[in-house]
């Protein structure tokens, strides 16, 4: 399922210059992958990659391995038949694996263009499965974040600075009132909502939401909460989770934060590393983590470190950096997420119960300033991906298709990205991903999905923020 990787070819050198090169003394290049690139790699390749002395390594040209860890190797190695040198001797494995997700990059930019300024939505997109149709349901959202479908048909949605919202028909209403204050910076501010497994009969809506406290002025952290929906305002709140004050913290990145009921009603949520990516393998924190708890925030007895000294007892899964998306199929009963890499490695997961799923320990990505993390992307008793996306997509919220309106979609799981402007959809067959379709790209950052019982496929969108439907055209 991965993109071909290119080998490194430089035709013009010597055999004499290249026993050159490959024999220079071990001295690091500068960190940052943009620098190691323009220092070893741009007289020959271009500095957009697009050739010179050497062919591009935006195309097939020169196509030697269709794995990250064969472009890798050529970097570190050579090529013996062509007067590629080994960079071995200048190069740590990290960087050579920064180098590796650099030239992924640059061969998606060229691949997909620049990304247009969102247009009108289409009037019709022919897929492979599929022809369909894109309808406005709500405008003149502000970053519009988590999106659920009420009993009756209406919409709830959460918008980031604080408000919650409810749609009915094509009718936006006013903001529920007695929503809590919310800590609204970078990532932070009102996030994803859910219901309750039986909302029609007790009526609780749960929200995760990131908020101010702590000892010092700008220290915030992630918040769960339930209350009731009652003439338009939420009353009877409840802390789910709650930190101490000291996990309070300036910083504001990584809150998370999915909710998901499974079958059994029980409540899962996701809070993100805070950006200290050691607090994921630390069973002590609650940061980097997938909690599972029931419906009142109690634990339950089977949960994996329930009795365990020093850890927190709601941890279902560990070693995560920031879930954005979480989903139940319903045939098998899998739990599938969704994960935020950092510079590239966004991941497809299929999460068991207490294990460790590798961050920062392993990683498919880098530093969002260009400089490496580790070279290793896999460790025994460390989780993998099912799949990873490098360029990153900001990969966000997933959803299983149930309905019965798009009937060649059934089980398919649709995927949504942020930077990737767009909505995927993958093939499951035994934990495994067979195929993936972009549905809809360039309408605008898609936060969210939801599936209606009666079919259509919603969207939250962001820049600009708007709730959108697709329906099939026949």
């Amino acid at each position: 399922m991965h993109a071909a990787h290119w080998l490194l070819l430089v035709p013009s050198i010597g055999i004499a210059a290249m026993a050159l090169v490959a024999a220079q003394p071990a001295t690091p290049p500068p960190a940052d992958v943009a620098t190691v690139f323009r220092t070893l790699c741009e007289n020959c390749h271009g500095a957009t990659l697009a050739g010179g002395q050497a062919p591009s390594l935006l195309d097939d040209e020169g196509l030697h391995g269709d794995s990250d860890a064969d472009l890798a190797r050529t970097i570190r190695e050579g090529a013996l038949t062509t007067a590629m040198p080994s960079f071995k001797g200048a190069l740590t494995d990290q960087q050579i694996r920064a180098l590796v997700i650099y030239i992924r990059e640059g061969r998606a930019r060229a691949s997909q263009g620049t990304m247009p300024a969102p247009p009108t939505l289409p009037a019709r997109i022919e897929s492979e499965r599929h022809a369909f149709r894109v309808e406005l349901v709500a405008d003149d959202l502000e970053t519009p974040w988590g999106l659920e479908i009420m009993p009756d048909g209406k919409l709830l949605v959460t918008e980031r600075p604080g408000r919650l919202r409810v749609v009915d028909g094509d009718r936006l209403l006013p903001p529920i009132t007695g929503v809590p204050a919310v800590w609204e910076k970078q990532d932070g501010g009102l996030l994803d909502v859910g219901l309750h497994p039986d909302f029609q009969r007790n009526g609780w809506v749960y929200l995760a939401l990131s908020e101010a406290g702590g000892a010092a002025p700008g220290d915030s952290t992630t918040r769960i909460v339930r209350g009731r929906l009652h003439d338009g305002a939420l009353v009877d709140q409840v802390s789910i989770f709650q930190a101490t004050p000291a996990l309070y913290w300036a910083s504001n990145t990584h809150y998370g934060a999915r909710l998901l009921f499974d079958r059994q009603g029980l409540l899962y949520f996701s809070i993100g590393d805070r950006g200290r990516p050691a607090e994921s393998q630390d069973l002590g924190s609650p940061y980097g983590k997938l909690h599972r708890v029931r419906d009142d925030g109690s634990v339950p007895a089977d949960n994996p470190f329930v009795g365990r000294t020093g850890a927190v007892a709601s941890v279902w899964s560990y070693g995560h950096r920031n879930q954005q998306g979480l989903a139940i199929d319903s045939q098998t009963g899998a739990l599938w997420a969704t994960e935020h890499g950092p510079r590239g490695g966004d991941e497809l997961n299929l999460v068991v119960k207490g294990r460790d799923y590798g961050w920062p320990t392993i990683t498919y990505g880098m530093n969002d300033n260009g400089t490496p993390i580790t070279d290793r992307t896999e460790r025994d008793g460390l989780e993998q991906p099912v799949v990873y996306w490098t360029p990153s997509l900001a990969v966000g919220a997933i959803a299983f298709y149930t309905g019965d309106l798009f009937p060649r979609w059934k089980q398919h799981l649709l995927v949504t990205a942020l930077a990737g402007q767009q909505l995927r959809r993958l093939e499951l067959d035994a934990g495994r991903v067979t195929n993936q379709e972009v549905l809809l790209r360039g309408y605008g950052r898609v936060r969210d999905v939801a599936v209606s019982a009666d079919g259509p496929i919603y969207l939250a969108l962001n820049n600009p923020g708007r709730i959108v439907r697709l329906v099939p055209e026949r």
